[in-house]
């Protein structure tokens, strides 16, 4: 991909801010390109999760492209960050020029992120159930899954840094078609120890008509392979 006018529009995924494509953008304005990380809504640091729902999280994607009139965006999601990048995309279709998907959900109409496994569906219904402001979080035992690669020490960091997410955000599915539809190009990105996604990777790239592009590494690999991730982003 060239041109120095390509936008780079990075979104989270759940549980993490911007801070977890920092490196990445980085890279990606080296090679000269604009790059973007997004806060959502509810998982910034200090955000008030009650009442958060997943239209508002695809708002705010929208919002943040047009209030900056960002053209000639490539909208990249990662993880639960692609139900975020599939609504957004069907109101940016005038602004995109690729939608990239890297270890990424890609949503099945009227299906939400929850109901994808039903092996963790009611361990996830029943936390926000439970949780005062209908919110779930990450637990301890379950860093080695989302950072297989990582040290004890550096997975403590990534625990640390984690914030609960609304549950709404999990519960609450898309009515729309997959982007394929849109007639952009679409790229699915993914990580070879991705140990965490709902679904193998492969099937929700298959959903996209896609085989993944391959990159090394685990579920946040943006963190500890940016070299490689960024790289993937701009040939795939």
């Amino acid at each position: 991909m060239s041109g120095s006018s390509t936008t780079f529009f990075l979104v989270p995924g759940g549980y993490q801010a911007g801070w977890s494509w920092q490196p990445v953008a980085r890279r990606l304005r080296v090679a000269g390109h604009d790059a973007r990380t997004l806060d959502v809504p509810g998982l910034a640091d200090g955000d008030d999760r009650t009442g958060r729902h997943l239209s508002e999280a695809v708002d705010h994607v929208v919002a943040e492209v047009e209030r900056h009139d960002l053209h000639n965006v490539v909208l990249v999601g990662h993880s639960w960050g692609g139900y975020l990048i599939t609504g957004a995309a069907h109101r940016l279709t005038d602004r995109i020029a690729k939608v990239i998907y890297f270890n990424a959900l890609v949503p099945a109409r009227g299906v939400a992120l929850i109901d994808e496994n039903q092996s963790y569906s009611a361990m996830l219904h029943a936390q926000i159930e439970a949780s005062p402001d209908g919110s779930v979080a990450i637990t301890r035992d379950q860093m080695p899954l989302l950072a297989p690669e990582w040290g004890e020490q550096a997975r403590q960091l990534l625990f640390e840094l984690l914030v609960p997410q609304p549950g709404a955000h999990f519960t609450e599915p898309l009515d729309v078609d997959d982007v394929t539809t849109l007639g952009v190009p679409v790229a699915y990105v993914l990580s070879e120890n991705d140990l965490v996604l709902a679904r193998p990777g492969t099937e929700f790239a298959a959903r996209l008509g896609l085989t993944p592009v391959m990159v090394p590494g685990g579920h946040q690999s943006m963190l500890t392979c940016p070299d490689q991730v960024a790289q993937a982003l701009l040939e795939c």
